[in-house]
């Protein structure tokens, strides 16, 4: 069966690997998307996957906590690591090859970013995780799943969350709120929408790169939005 996308890009945010608790990982989730990943790998998809840390460490809100800054955002680089690690567990568990790939040197747990090193593998079938964000304080893992979709060539972001979409305004919190099916990457940035930030938005816009915003929550969606199904609301 023909497939909308040949390779794409994953953004998940920390938070989502939460589940129901307040902090940290549930397993139950992290299975949960391994399974839909699992789907769409065997539906011959290229798959690579950037993952938040905020279930772990935020670094915006390390100066609330009186750490600076740039202090605060490599820890939440080290965070998106450890999610990095867990959903390459819960990959291979299941019998999907992965590669970890991360920003900032740490040779003993997953290999050094390098850009051909990362398409090879993914030529290969192998999931890639990137991890550490861009390796650069001041950057949010949505600008780094952007510059990573670009680097990598990818077709589409494809960005899981909690909703089924973007909103005028936060569906949880504004039961008014209505949804876009289409919006345009100027319209997202005059709005102000945030679904992901202006340098991530900036990014795609320049390289011509969709966007794909819909509910990972739901069994089975990941799979419908490789297939070319509508779903969600699309950037472009």
């Amino acid at each position: 069966m023909p497939t909308a996308y040949k390779r794409v890009l994953l953004k998940l945010s920390g938070e989502s690997l939460m589940g129901d608790k307040e902090f940290g990982i549930d397993n139950i989730v992290v299975q949960q998307y391994c399974k839909e990943v699992k789907q769409a790998v065997d539906a011959g998809i290229e798959v690579a996957i950037v993952i938040g840390g905020g279930n772990i460490y935020r670094g915006l809100s390390a100066a609330e906590n009186g750490i600076e800054r740039v202090q605060g955002d490599y820890m939440g680089m080290l965070a998106t690591v450890i999610n990095g690690m867990a959903i390459q567990s819960g990959l291979e568990q299941i019998g999907v090859k992965t590669r970890l790939l991360s920003a900032i040197k740490m040779e003993q747990i997953c290999e050094p970013f390098i850009r051909r090193r990362a398409i090879r593998h993914i030529e290969k079938g192998r999931v890639v995780i990137f991890g550490a964000g861009t390796g650069n304080p001041y950057f949010t893992t949505d600008t780094a799943a952007a510059l990573r979709a670009v680097e990598i060539q990818a077709d589409v972001i494809l960005k899981g969350t909690r909703v089924d979409g973007i909103y005028t305004a936060d569906p949880e919190k504004d039961k008014t709120a209505t949804k876009y099916t289409a919006i345009t990457y100027d319209e997202a940035i005059a709005k102000n929408l945030k679904v992901m930030d202006m340098t991530a938005f900036a990014l795609c816009k320049e390289n011509h790169l969709p966007i794909v915003v819909f509910d990972m929550n739901t069994p089975g969606n990941l799979q419908r939005v490789v297939m070319g199904e509508t779903l969600g609301t699309i950037v472009q």
